[in-house]
């Protein structure tokens, strides 16, 4: 029988969220600041603001996700053992090693059983390093861009050296590419979120709402857990609600 373990806290769900709607919203405001595909008629009450309104969302969505990102940081000093930092880094310890060539393995179907795991699995956790890196990366880019555009505000006397050395053309492209690279992403992990909840059985696609997983009494450690612990560990806390 299947024990109901609270994996996800509820920082960690609540950003996830808050980002997945962000990218969303960034993406679609971000393409048509860009690219206006939709002509308003110069009759229309709403006309002479159309793009600035578009801009203003695009904004507001932008901080909303920073203030997003900033709290997931703090949670990964501050949570359980599966919302830690350490997650990020696999590659630091051996079983995080075997953890990702494991997972790569069985991704690229050079084996058929998927890598059991209670928490991210090792190769997800460098992935999202790397998803980290691109957050990073677009939401200095915007800012820099921002400022670009504001040259009174704390944004530009921060991000003002950026576009001494950067055309700002080059860098607004930077930002747009990324944008691709993290909606290729979001793609791939629907996929992938989807397949192992399929072949593992443990409620992975709802753990994101609830914050439990269902993993069998046998479950190995994690590889970012002490050997001596596993599933059973936190089997306290199992029935909470």
């Amino acid at each position: 029988m299947r024990q109901r373990i609270y994996v996800w806290e509820i920082p960690v769900r609540l950003t996830h969220w808050i980002n997945a709607i962000s990218i969303v919203v960034l993406s679609f405001t971000g393409y048509f600041i860009g690219n206006p595909w939709l002509f308003v008629a110069y009759r229309e009450s709403y006309a002479g603001f159309f793009m600035g309104s578009i801009r203003f969302v695009h904004f507001a969505a932008a901080f909303i996700f920073m203030a997003s990102v900033l709290l997931r940081t703090y949670w990964a000093f501050m949570g359980n053992r599966w919302s830690s930092w350490r997650g990020l880094f696999p590659f630091l310890t051996k079983r995080g090693r075997q953890g990702m060539l494991h997972a790569f393995q069985y991704y690229f179907f050079l084996r058929r059983d998927p890598p059991e795991t209670i928490g991210h699995n090792a190769l997800a956790g460098m992935t999202y390093a790397i998803i980290v890196l691109l957050y990073a990366m677009i939401t200095f880019s915007g800012l820099a861009l921002f400022g670009d555009l504001h040259p009174e505000s704390i944004w530009a006397k921060l991000t003002g050296w950026v576009l001494m050395n950067v055309p700002s053309q080059q860098l607004r492209v930077a930002h747009h590419f990324i944008m691709y690279l993290l909606i290729v992403f979001a793609m791939y992990h629907i996929y992938v979120a989807w397949l192992i909840d399929m072949e593992e059985g443990n409620g992975l696609m709802s753990s994101i709402f609830s914050g439990f997983k269902f993993l069998r009494p046998d479950q190995a450690p994690d590889w970012i857990e002490p050997e001596t612990s596993g599933a059973g560990a936190e089997k306290a806390s199992s029935h909470a609600d």
